[in-house]
């Protein structure tokens, strides 16, 4: 890469400008942001909606201004609760985007000053410090003890000690943009900026992927399509027979449109637009934010779960959990960064003031520290390396003050070669060194090992004795370090002396432990027929000790080393065994995507780093961490966990799970209350008789009544078992063979007894007819709904009182339909007329089927399964 040219004093507010206007903002386009009427015009782009606009327009032609008026209103309504919903959430992404600092601090015009870091040009000289962002791709110059966390970019968990390189383009010499400085300091020369960087360029790359249409929307639209076609099929062919026949042209098209507006599901668009918008708000409520209605569906149908590690499974919170003394070993309980817990030895709490050694093992760490613990708004926080502030946390649930800096006179600070830190510091007027690091490096540099009763030689045994709990530690994957200390008289020793004949005081155990909810979420999502698969780039102990607290399947770790010699046939089979991926990098993420897809899964995969937006992206559906997670990652995902935790995204797919089986439900109640409108339609063309149904009777039933009660019952909860069934197929339709027969029966029967009301009341005038054939339907409609609630369950399983939203949608819809009949402003606009009251009687003879029936096939059906349950626990 070219070094841009600058000066020792930084760039003139001059040149500084100049080059802004030559290289632009230093911001990221990671997409192109659609303005609000490209999203709203996009609600409107389904086969259903077509048809609509058709019927509409045909309505407005022939003068029917009230039907065309309904039926755009209804067209308006679902495209506003679409546009409404995705604008919230990309409103809500923009209160997320805390990804790039927003200041950096520049050497311009010779002196420090600090700048938007929107406004860093390359050339600029910058500064980096513990804590910051950093907001370009840097070549680093001046470097004090660096540390950077580049996981957003590699995916590995563990800082990386930055130098001074000879050659530009060498990695440990340059700092890349939204990676986070750990501790230390440097100064150094912006490279690129904004979409130049190493981030930009994968933004671009993945703002290039088209999207991938969800499970959801590829159902409905194949419904829609379906519908679509028939009806216009079916409209064509009834409007030409008739007028082949010789029927009144201007007849036959009312008709005609009749049957068309009464096979499209009208409230279908409507009442899935709200009913997902319901459940992102209920999914917000279980911190999870979702970017398109039908993402929460699609992770319902989600037959494998791909996991990072660290803050997703875990605290992300390192956590000493146990210190090995001689001669035993001491537990710690509690985890995070709260300093709150306790010392135990086999279970039992110990008096701290019984071990001292405990207590010098925990100054000695503490002393040879940079991190810092610090309470805020409630919170425990941090600044430096996790692993050092895992030592404070330590010592605070020992009650040991902090240790102050200026107790340190002289370091040898940790590198990547050396693998430990050493410190000399001031206690009082002696002076002492300590140490931490690998117990492989640090064991060789102690002569003695600390004793109850004093320091003891630590002869070959001991070591032996060191090295069998340094072995025993690291089988469980905790990460081990070794702490040492030692007096000394000067100040003035070399680095050789300073690091030699000290005395080994304890190794620590540490680890970021689990999360506490998310061994319940794994048992949940296992017991649901959901793999969940961790890949990770830690290493494979860590990974395979956080497996088992977790009780993950498979006993294999695959590296990423070791996937990249793998073909997609061994990659497979490992897949199917259970395995764990450690050492991975993001390319691994999209290869396992591919494989799983392959096998027919559904594959939801989490991601917080930038090269992990192409895995999200290709994924059924991307899962972005909305703490930790980098823009590019949330703006390629589908759901943002607003808590980047395990038990969000299982808390999610059983909302899913709710909401297709309710999804199911009425649209399986939607059809055949259409189908019942259509066979009674078709049934009275071939009879030759008067218009059974006028269009704006059928807009009433399909829209203000069928999806009340339609949208009511997408609020019902979830059934008992409904995170003990396996994952549903990809290829499974929303309607089915099972469904297909119901809707078949219900339409039979409706259709049949509204023909049949229509005639047996034809006599006192058409007008008549038509009201009764009409409130003969609604009411069959109305009462079908309760056989809906759920598709196996009778009544008493689910409760009937569980669901008073159903119940109040049915009172007002069935009150509407009682003022459409005898109000007169609703019989104008409906062209319905009072009838007797007797009438009643038939009406509510021919609805009460439709409850009593479904209900005694599923307690049939319940009763059969409790004896064969009962058969089976007796064998």
């Amino acid at each position: 890469m070219t070094v841009p040219i600058s000066t020792p004093d930084g760039l003139s507010s001059g040149e500084a400008a100049r080059r802004l206007a030559q290289y632009g903002p230093n911001i990221l386009q990671t997409r192109r942001v659609a303005p609000w009427w490209a999203i709203f015009a996009r609600q409107f782009a389904s086969v259903l909606i077509l048809v609509l606009f058709v019927a509409a327009g045909i309505a407005l032609a022939m003068g029917e201004f009230i039907d065309a008026a309904a039926i755009g209103a209804i067209v308006a309504l679902n495209g506003f609760l679409g546009f409404l919903q995705e604008w919230r959430a990309e409103r809500t992404l923009e209160s997320l985007r805390a990804m790039l600092s927003p200041h950096a601090t520049v050497l311009r015009d010779g002196r420090e000053q600090t700048i938007d870091a929107a406004d860093l040009v390359p050339g600029d000289r910058i500064l980096l410090s513990a804590g910051d962002r950093v907001p370009a791709d840097i070549r680093l110059q001046d470097i004090a003890g660096l540390r950077i966390d580049e996981s957003v970019l590699t995916g590995e968990s563990t800082s990386v000690a930055k130098t001074t390189a000879d050659e530009a383009d060498d990695r440990l010499g340059r700092a890349f943009m939204g990676t986070s400085v750990v501790e230390g300091r440097a100064g150094g020369l912006v490279l690129a900026t904004g979409m130049a960087t190493e981030f930009g360029k994968i933004a671009a790359m993945t703002s290039a992927l088209p999207p991938t249409p969800t499970l959801l929307q590829k159902k409905v639209g194949a419904l829609g399509r379906n519908l679509g076609l028939f009806a216009l099929g079916l409209t064509v062919l009834i409007i030409a027979l008739g007028w082949f026949s010789g029927k009144d042209a201007a007849e036959m098209v009312l008709t005609g449109l009749s049957l068309a507006v009464a096979i499209v599901p009208e409230g279908l668009p409507a009442v899935v637009t709200v009913t997902l918008a319901l459940g992102a708000s209920a999914m917000v409520r279980r911190r999870a934010l979702t970017r398109r209605l039908q993402a929460t569906e699609t992770l319902g149908a989600a037959s494998v779960i791909c996991t990072d590690k660290t803050g997703t499974l875990t605290e992300n919170e390192m956590t000493v959990k146990q210190v090995w003394l001689e001669p035993e070993t001491v537990s710690v309980t509690g985890t995070g960064y709260t300093p709150s817990g306790r010392f135990e030895v086999q279970g039992r709490p110990i008096d701290l003031r019984d071990c001292p050694l405990l207590t010098d093992f925990l100054t000695a760490a503490t002393s040879c520290n940079h991190a810092r613990l610090f309470e805020r708004d409630g919170d425990w926080r941090i600044t430096g390396q996790p692993t050092e502030a895992a030592f404070l946390v330590a010592a605070g649930k020992a009650g040991l003050p902090p240790q102050p800096d200026d107790r340190i006179i002289r370091e040898i600070p940790f590198s990547s070669e050396r693998k430990r830190m050493s410190v000399m510091v001031r206690d009082r007027e002696r002076l002492h060194v300590h140490a931490k690091g690998a117990p492989e490096v640090l064991l060789p540099l102690c002569s003695h090992i600390a004793g109850r009763s004093g320091p003891l030689e630590l002869d070959a045994d001991r070591r032996q004795t060191v090295e069998r709990a340094y072995q025993d530690i690291a089988s469980r994957g905790l990460r081990v370090l070794a702490v040492a200390t030692k007096p000394v008289s000067s100040p003035d020793i070399s680095d050789e002396a300073m690091e030699s004949g000290l005395m080994l005081l304890g190794l620590a155990g540490i680890i970021d432990p689990p999360r506490a909810e998310v061994h319940g979420a794994v048992a949940t999502a296992m017991a649901a027929g959901i793999e969940v698969i961790m890949i990770t780039g830690d290493g494979p102990g860590t990974a395979l000790a956080i497996a088992r607290m977790l009780d993950l399947p498979g006993d294999s770790v695959v590296t990423g080393d070791r996937l990249d010699e793998m073909d997609d046939a061994a990659l497979t089979e490992h897949l199917d065994k259970g395995a764990i991926f450690a050492r991975t990098a993001p390319h691994h993420k999209m290869r396992i995507v591919n494989c799983l897809q392959a096998r027919g899964k559904v594959v939801a995969m989490t991601g917080d780093g930038v090269n992990d937006a192409p895995a999200l992206k290709h994924a059924d559906i991307g899962i972005a961490m909305g703490i930790r997670g980098t823009d590019v990652a949330r703006d390629s995902a589908d759901l943002v966990l607003l808590d980047d935790n395990f038990a969000s995204i299982v808390g999610a797919v059983e909302e899913g799970r709710r909401q297709y089986q309710n999804i199911r439900k009425f649209v399986r109640y939607l059809l055949s209350s259409n189908a019942g409108e259509v066979t009674a339609i078709v049934a009275n063309i071939l009879i030759g008789g008067p218009i059974i149904f006028l269009p704006v009777q059928i807009l009433w039933m399909n829209l203000v009544t069928d999806g009340l009660t339609a949208l009511a019952l997408g609020l019902e909860r979830s059934e008992a078992d409904v995170m003990r069934q396996p994952p549903r197929s990809p290829r499974e339709d929303i309607v089915g063979r099972n469904g297909l027969l119901v809707i078949l029966l219900f339409a039979l029967y409706t259709g049949s007894a509204s023909l049949f009301a229509f005639y047996h009341v034809l006599e006192h005038g058409v007008v008549v007819a038509q009201t009764v054939a009409f409130t003969t339907m609604i009411f069959l409609e109305k009462f079908s709904v309760l056989a809906f609630r759920s598709l196996t369950l009778p009544w008493f399983r689910i409760g009937f009182f569980s669901n008073p939203w159903l119940l109040v949608a049915l009172f007002l819809t069935l009150a509407a339909q009682v003022a459409a009949v005898y109000w007169p402003p609703l019989q104008t606009v409906l062209r319905t007329t009072a009838f007797d009251p007797q009438i009643w009687i038939l009406v509510l003879s021919l609805s009460a089927p439709v409850v009593i029936i479904p209900e005694a096939v599923k307690l049939f059906a319940h009763w059969q399964s409790n004896r064969r349950q009962a058969s089976g626990a007796a064998i």
